[in-house]
Order: C-alpha cells, then structure tokens, then sequence
C-alpha cells in the first residue's frame, strides 16, 4: 500500500501503519484486491459497489444489516466469483482478510435515524470502533463517509474543513451528528496511536437512483410526491439552502480519496446551493408543472443553510462535480417511476 500521509491531523505523532497482508508484498503471484464496504446494499454503497466491481482485480465483500439497504441494489452481483454478501451488523465484531475497508454503515435519513436514536449512536461509535479494530488487525487501509452534519447548523458560510461546527449535542439530531463527530475523533486518534492508514469524507447532500422513495430526504420526498400527484411539502420557511451532489460524482471522489494519500477530512460534495423552494420549483417544472407546492413545519434543529468548499477536493483528489441538479433530476425520477410502477404518461 501506499505510505500513509498525514494531512489533515492536528498534532501528535503517528505510529508506522500495521504490516498489511503478506500476499501484498508476494514476489511472483499479484493477489486481488479484497475490498469490504460496510453498508454496501444502501444508496451510496451500492454505486460504490458497482463501481468497484468494474475492476477486474478487486475482490468486494458488502457487510449490511439490510436495515435501510436492500438485496435488490446488488442483485447484479449476487452469484459473482468476485462477489459476497454478508447479512452482519457493525456493532458486533467481524472477522474477515481485506486490504481496504470503505465503512459507510449508519442510516442516514432522519427518519430512519431518530427510528431508533441509541441504535444510531451504537453504529457511529461501536461500529467504527470495530471496523477500526479490524483495520489494525489485518493492516487495511479504512475510509469513513462522515458528513456535513459535523457542521450542524453552521454559523460559518459557506463550510470549509477547518470549521469546528455549531452542532445541538441534545437535540434529535443528534443521536447522528454527534455520532459521526466521534467516529471521527476515533478515526484519528487510532491514526496517532496505532498507525492507522484513515481516509475521512465529509459527505453533503447525495442524490441519484435506489434511494429509498420514503426516506425523508427532501430530494427523495420532491420526486416521489411530484410523481404521485401530491403536493410538494416544503418545511418553513422554504429560504434553508442545501447542495446537492449526484451519486456517481460522490463514488468518483470516495475512489479518490481512498487510493490517495491525504488523510481528510475532505469535504465531497456539489456547491451549487438551492433554497428549498428553488428545488421544489425545478422538480415541478421537470417532472409534474400541475402539483401544487405547499409549506409544512419544520423539523427541530434543521440547518438554515449548507454549502461544501470544495477547494481541498478540487487540489488533493482532483475532484469536482460534474452532473448538474436539472441533469440528475430526470435520472432519479426514472428510477423511481420503475420502482413505483408509474409510466411517465400516466
């Protein structure tokens, strides 16, 4: 593997990295791959997974608990020589031979995380810390998709990675945002301590096919209520911003990230910032002009406003969106339309 860099920790000293597999390091017989994603049947792993399938020389092992994901996003794979799948939950510990670790399992919608708030705390911290363990154990490099809720309700504007963030360490959100902020913290200080190779994302918003239709997400929410001819429900008061990132350039930059040599965290997302009623108006102009679009109460704690730099992305990885919001908007709605089973004409 490459030599671990260490940009982007803040002080300490780094312990060399754990020795990774003998097969690595083989003279006369170039072993694959081995590659497991955590959450590898949800949204985003499941792209991670087809893309990393691409390369003939990569052996993947998706771990899930299928709490969120499903068989279906994979069901290409199911069979495959370079494929497995293991029903686990990453708060029990899992012993497997890999070289890379892609950990990104942890309900990610409001409405499936605040389900079972402790649950959610358990999988940030009790799950990184196995994960982690499993990385000293076997010498794999592991990428943890963090997110922008680090940030919280952020009183800097637009974030950057060097925001520390305003986040409600008591509210319903929190069971999330403070989970990822310690699984970051473990993340590092098992760098500094044991020599960890980390990669750390800091996911925005994400879009793009196979997200759950009812997840909350407000994407998500737009596209199956514009396809049922439901009104569109924007929280109050509509002026909360997000940016949003499609889900093959947010796989593009995860890859990036982890064959390179910089530790993160990395902010990866698209910073083009949409109101909430600016994504309403554009999904009913692309999908269903005759939906109405009406205004509901918010959630506690939901940002007013939330927008990456990209900078560090676009210098280290050479990473930067290029799906355009009106460009993945019909893409989604295609996806989910199959899954509804509602033509376009109807």
């Amino acid at each position: 593997m490459a030599a671990q860099g260490t940009s982007g920790a803040n002080g300490g000293t780094t312990r060399p990295p754990p020795n990774p597999s003998p097969l690595r390091t083989a003279k006369f017989f170039q072993a694959n791959m081995r590659i497991l994603v955590t959450g590898g049947a949800g949204f985003i792993g499941s792209h991670l997974v087809d893309r990393l399938m691409e390369n003939e020389k990569n052996e993947v092992v998706v771990v899930d608990n299928f709490f969120t994901g499903s068989k279906d996003n994979l069901r290409q794979w199911i069979g495959h020589p370079r494929f497995e799948l293991i029903r686990h939950d990453v708060t029990e510990p899992l012993l497997v031979e890999v070289d890379q670790i892609y950990h990104l399992a942890c309900p990610a919608s409001p409405i499936f995380y605040k389900y079972n708030p402790v649950k959610t705390i358990k999988t940030n911290v009790i799950g990184t810390l196995n994960m982690l363990g499993l990385a000293k154990r076997v010498g794999a490099r592991i990428l943890l998709t963090s997110t922008s809720e680090v940030y919280g309700d952020p009183l800097v504007h637009p974030q950057d990675e060097s925001y520390w963030g305003n986040v409600n360490p008591i509210g319903v959100r929190s069971c999330y945002d403070e989970g990822k902020r310690v699984a970051e913290t473990l993340m590092f200080d098992y760098h500094r301590q044991h020599g960890i190779e980390i990669r750390i994302a800091r996911i925005f918003n994400t879009y793009g096919p196979r997200m759950n239709i009812d997840d909350g997400r407000v994407v998500s929410n737009f596209i199956a209520q514009a396809i049922r001819n439901e009104p569109l429900t924007v929280q109050s008061p509509g002026t909360q911003t997000r940016s949003f990132c499609y889900v093959s350039d947010m796989v593009d930059g995860l890859i990036r990230l982890m064959e390179g040599n910089n530790t993160g965290p990395i902010n990866l997302g698209n910073p083009g910032e949409f109101t909430m009623l600016e994504l309403a108006e554009n999904v009913k102009e692309l999908i269903n002009p005759e939906v109405k679009i009406i205004h509901v109460e918010n959630t506690p704690d939901d940002p007013r406003q939330r927008k990456p730099v990209i900078t560090k992305a676009k210098e280290v990885l050479d990473w930067e969106p290029t799906i355009k919001l009106r460009d993945g908007l019909p893409r989604m709605e295609e996806d989910f339309r199959k899954r509804l089973g509602i033509p376009r004409n109807a």
